[in-house]
C-alpha cells in the first residue's frame, strides 16, 4: 500500500481541485468534463474506475454476464476498443450484426449501470491484427497507413462517419452512458504530438458525431501523441507508478490524472511463456493509486479470446513475435469468463478506496469435459485447390484481396538448379515442396529464409506461406503485408512467372472428405461429436490441441483460432454457447499433421509454463 509513497510529486484530492490548463470551454451540464482539475459528471466530482473488455473477443451471448461481473468487482466504467477491420471487411460494406452489434453491447453495459469509454481508433493496436486496421488497406503498395494520404484517410474518414451512425446517439448526452472518446491510440509511439494526420482523426471523429462527449488521448511513450486542449491519461503496467505517474504531471499540469490502461497481466507470444504478473504487486499499487484520487482503467479487466486469425504480432528486439490466440492477459475474469484470485483482491482494494460494497460477485458455472472426438474424416489441401493466378513476379496476400489464411507459390522448373533457395520478406511461416514432397519450413520468427534444394528440369516448386497475424504496433507495421513481399531467388537468380493460389480461412461446404486417414498434409479433417452438457450454462470447454501442428480450428462454422503445437497455448476456448447436444462439427486445417488424430477438450485451460513478466 506504500508503493507510491517515494513519488516526489503526489497527488492528493487537493491538488486535483487546483485547476486546469484545458483551452476548451468547461460543459457545466450533462456528461464528462473538466473543472477546476478534476473530473466532474455533471457538474459533480467524478472518478473513473474502469476496465478493458471487447465486444469481439467475448461470444455475444456471454456479454451481459461477464458485465455483471465487471459490476460486481466495483467497477463504474466499461472500456472498449471499436476494430475496424472486424467491421469492414471488404471495402463500403459494413457489419454491425451479430458478434459485431457494438451498440447493443454499450447499451448491455448502460442497463448493468456502467458508462463507457469509447476507442474508435481508427487505429487501437491491442495485440489485433495490424492493430485493427483492414489489411485491404496495403492493397497498394504505396499506401501509407496511419497517415494523412488520401489512400487511407478517405476510408478512415467513411469508417468514422458510419460508426458514429452507430453508436454517436448512445453518448450520455443524449441519454445513452458514452462518457468519453479517444483520439486514435497511443499516438506518442508512432508519430509527432499535434501532427496533422492526428488533428484531421480528431476532426473525423467529432464531424462523426462524437462531439458531446470528452475527447482525450492515451500514450505510454516519454511525450504524448496529442494537442494542447485534449484531456490527456497516461499507460503503463506494474511496477512503474512511481516514474510515469510525475510524467503525467508534466503533459497535464493541475490534472485531472487517469492512468488510461494500467496492465494487470500481459500477452503472451508463440514459442515463449505464459506471462502473469502477481496478484499482490496489482492490488498494492492499485490501492495506492487509488487512495491518491486517479481515476484508473484496467488494462485488460477480461481479456477474452482473439478468436480466429485476428491476434496480432510485435516487433522486438528485431524480431517477429507472432501472438497465440487466448488473450487470457493473467486479467482478473480468466478466459472463460471466471474470477480469479486477482478479481478478489481488486474488488477488495476498489470497495476500501470507494467505501461502496460492490453488488455480489455472480455464480459460475462449471466446466466439462469431452473425450475421444476423433477426425475421421478427411481431405488433403491440394485436391482443394482453387484456380491460380499467373504473374510474372510475385504477389502478396493483400493484392489478391486477400486478408488471412493461406497463400500458395507454385512454378514450374524449367532448368535443373541446386543451391539455396532464399526467400526475401517471408512472411510469416513457409513449407517448401518439390514434386508435393516436404523439403524444409522456413519461421520468420527465427530469421530463417533460405533452405538447399535441387530441382530437375520439369519439377514442380511449391512455397506454402501462412500468415501468423499482422504487427500491430510501432512502425514496422506499415509494411506488413503478407505472403512473401519480395522475392525468391536461387543461387541469387530470381525466380520469376509463378501460379499463385490465395487460400483465404473459409470453410467450403463443397469439400469432399474421405472416411480416412489423411496422408499428405496439409490436411482438412472433419470430426462430428455430442456435448450432452451443452444447451445449458455450464458448458463450456477447452479443446486439447496436442495432437495438431500448426494450423486453424472452426467449431459449428465459428472459427476459435490458430493452433501450433510449439506453445505455449495448448487448448482453445470453445464456449458452451456454441456448442449443441449433438452433431456438433469440428473442423481442423493443419499444416503438419497426417493421419486419423483423435482430440479431447478439458474443463481447465492449459496455457504454457508461467513466467513473470517485467511490463514495459
Amino acid at each position: 500500500m506504500n508503493v507510491l509513497k517515494s513519488m516526489s510529486m503526489g497527488i492528493g484530492l487537493s491538488l486535483l481541485l487546483s485547476g486546469h490548463a484545458f483551452a476548451a470551454p468547461v460543459d457545466t451540464g450533462r456528461g464528462l468534463a473538466i473543472e477546476q482539475g478534476q473530473l466532474v459528471l455533471n457538474g459533480k466530482p467524478f472518478r473513473i474506475i474502469a476496465g478493458d473488455m471487447h465486444y469481439t473477443r467475448v461470444p455475444r451471448e456471454y456479454w451481459r454476464a461477464r458485465l455483471k461481473m465487471a459490476k460486481a468487482m466495483g467497477l463504474n466504467t466499461i472500456t472498449t476498443y471499436v476494430f475496424w477491420n472486424a467491421h469492414e471487411t471488404v471495402p463500403g460494406h459494413y457489419d454491425f450484426s451479430g458478434q459485431n452489434d457494438i451498440a447493443e453491447f454499450i447499451r448491455e453495459a448502460q442497463q448493468e449501470g456502467l458508462y463507457v469509454i469509447l476507442r474508435p481508433g481508427p487505429y487501437v493496436c491491442s495485440e489485433w491484427d495490424l492493430g485493427g486496421l483492414p489489411a485491404w488497406l496495403l492493397k497498394d503498395r504505396n499506401a501509407h497507413i496511419r497517415s494523412t494520404d488520401p489512400t487511407f484517410m478517405q476510408p478512415a474518414q467513411r469508417w468514422l462517419h458510419r460508426l458514429g451512425q452507430e453508436l454517436a446517439p448512445l453518448q450520455y448526452n443524449r441519454g445513452g452512458n458514452i462518457i468519453a472518446v479517444q483520439v486514435e491510440n497511443e499516438y506518442g509511439s508512432f508519430g509527432k504530438d499535434n501532427d496533422p494526420y492526428l488533428q484531421q482523426i480528431r476532426k473525423d471523429i467529432v464531424d462523426s458525431g462524437f462531439d458531446a462527449s470528452l475527447l482525450y488521448t492515451s500514450d505510454s511513450a516519454p511525450q504524448p501523441g496529442s494537442m494542447p486542449d485534449l484531456f490527456k491519461v497516461i499507460n503503463f503496467g506494474v511496477g512503474h507508478a512511481p516514474e510515469r505517474l510525475p510524467r503525467l504531471h508534466q503533459w497535464q499540469p493541475g490534472g485531472p490524472y487517469m492512468v488510461g490502461e494500467y496492465w494487470v497481466g500481459w500477452f503472451d507470444h508463440w514459442g515463449g511463456p505464459h506471462y502473469v504478473i502477481g496478484t499482490e504487486k496489482v492490488a498494492n499499487e492499485l490501492a495506492g493509486m487509488l487512495k491518491q484520487g486517479y481515476s484508473v482503467s484496467l488494462y485488460m479487466f477480461h481479456g477474452g479470446t482473439s478468436f480466429g486469425w485476428m491476434s496480432g504480432a510485435n516487433w522486438d528486439d528485431n524480431s517477429y513475435q507472432p501472438d497465440v490466440t487466448s488473450y487470457d492477459y493473467d486479467s482478473p475474469l480468466d478466459e472463460s469468463g471466471r474470477p480469479t484470485p486477482k478479481y478478489n483482491a481488486l474488488r477488495e482494494v476498489i470497495a476500501q478506496a470507494t467505501g461502496v460494497t460492490p453488488p455480489p460477485v455472480p455464480a459460475t458455472p462449471s466446466t466439462q469435459a469431452i473425450a475421444n472426438i476423433k477426425l475421421d474424416e478427411s481431405a488433403s489441401l491440394w485436391d482443394a485447390l482453387p484456380a491460380p493466378v499467373a504473374s510474372h513476379d510475385l504477389k502478396t496476400m493483400e493484392e489478391l484481396d486477400e486478408s488471412y489464411g493461406d497463400i500458395l507459390y507454385r512454378k514450374r522448373i524449367d532448368a535443373a538448379k541446386a543451391g539455396t533457395l532464399h526467400i526475401d520478406g517471408l512472411h510469416d511461416y513457409a513449407i517448401v515442396y518439390v514434386n508435393g514432397k516436404r523439403v524444409g519450413t522456413l519461421d520468420r520468427r527465427l530469421k530463417q529464409d533460405s533452405v538447399a534444394v535441387k530441382l530437375a528440369k520439369g519439377d514442380t516448386l511449391d512455397l506454402l506461406v501462412q500468415n501468423d497475424g499482422r504487427i500491430n504496433f510501432g512502425e514496422k507495421m506499415v509494411n506488413e503485408r503478407k505472403g512473401i513481399i519480395g522475392s525468391v531467388s536461387m543461387q541469387g537468380q530470381p525466380l520469376l512467372d509463378w501460379q499463385i493460389y490465395a487460400l483465404p480461412f473459409a470453410i467450403n461446404g463443397d469439400l469432399k472428405y474421405a472416411h480416412a486417414p489423411c496422408k499428405h498434409a496439409p490436411c482438412i479433417y472433419r470430426a462430428t461429436f455430442d456435448a450432452p452438457a451443452s444447451g445449458s450454462a455450464d458448458a463450456d470447454t477447452f479443446l486439447d490441441t496436442a495432437g495438431l501442428g500448426k494450423g486453424v480450428v472452426w467449431l459449428n462454422g465459428h472459427p476459435l483460432g490458430r493452433t501450433w503445437k510449439i506453445g505455449p497455448q495448448r487448448t482453445l476456448y470453445v464456449p458452451g454457447a456454441w456448442l449443441k447436444p449433438s452433431g456438433n462439427q469440428l473442423v481442423v486445417l493443419d499444416l503438419l499433421t497426417e493421419g486419423q488424430p483423435t482430440l479431447r477438450t478439458v474443463k481447465q485451460p492449459m496455457l504454457g509454463t508461467t513466467k513473470e513478466v517485467v511490463t514495459p
